[in-house]
């Protein structure tokens, strides 16, 4: 049987419409995104206004017309502002400094001149470093009757100043274990808190004073010697400033023994 022929389908030359409308349907949608974006409606910007008023307390907002302002970044209000550094404040520091370092020089002169005393500024503050020596006994933290007189007098200098003090003890790396102190640690600790007993007792406010202990960890000597070893155990009483400056370095020794 022969078979029968279909005729092939004539093609569409007018598919191009197809595509033509779709494009056209695309724009015309993009141009009503884009009128929508640039129509900001007046009261509702008005609302979200008083919202973010209330929301960041107090930050207010500008009214638009036409295009919005650039928003500005809402800080936190429970950051200080950032004030800069006052040179002149930072010099009445330092000379007030200077004036308390000069007058613990005064009251311990005699300790100063034999090398047991040594007293520096620098833009920390003023350090009295005090050999251990003069303070306590070998092993113990029991201030001595002289070592407490020579306190009192340094107590008298800072009672009534009002920077904060920080009493530092320090030891020689060689252990120490007996019943009292296990170790340099506690030994450097207990040092320091029975200065700041002295100094509360003395009058001055608790709420100015700190205690550190260091062990051996703040070598001014070699630990292979004796007399690195002896300045090595000290008690340092830090002045700190209130405005500390790590640029300023006063040698104030030199100006003490003028």
């Amino acid at each position: 049987m022969a078979r029968k022929k279909y005729d092939e389908e004539s093609d569409n030359h007018d598919r191009w419409l197809v595509s033509y409308a779709d494009f056209i349907t695309l724009l015309f949608a993009f141009f009503v995104v884009m009128y929508a974006l640039s129509s900001v409606n007046e009261g509702k910007y008005r609302v979200l206004s008083n919202s973010l008023v209330n929301a960041f307390g107090g930050v207010q907002m500008a009214p638009i017309k036409g295009t919005p302002p650039p928003v500005s970044p809402i800080l936190p209000r429970s950051l200080p502002p950032v004030r800069p550094r006052n040179a002149e404040a930072l010099r009445k520091e330092r000379e007030q400094l200077t004036g308390v370092a000069r007058d613990i020089l005064k009251v311990m002169a005699p300790l100063v001149e034999q090398g047991k005393v040594r007293v520096t500024q620098s833009g920390r503050g003023v350090s009295v470093e005090i050999n251990a020596s003069v303070l306590f006994a070998p092993g113990d933290a029991h201030l001595s009757e002289a070592s407490s007189q020579a306190l009192r007098a340094v107590a008298a200098v800072l009672k009534n100043d009002d920077h904060a003090i920080q009493v530092e003890g320090h030891t020689d790396s060689v252990p120490i274990r007996n019943a009292l102190f296990p170790s340099n640690w506690e030994l450097s600790a207990v040092r320091a808190s029975s200065v700041i007993r002295l100094f509360i007792d003395s009058g001055i406010d608790e709420a100015r004073l700190t205690a550190v202990g260091h062990g051996p960890t703040q070598p001014v000597g070699s630990n292979e010697t004796t007399e690195g070893r002896m300045r090595n155990r000290r008690v340092a009483v830090m002045i700190l400033s209130n405005l500390p400056d790590p640029a300023t370095d006063v040698p104030v020794e030199a100006q003490g023994k003028k």
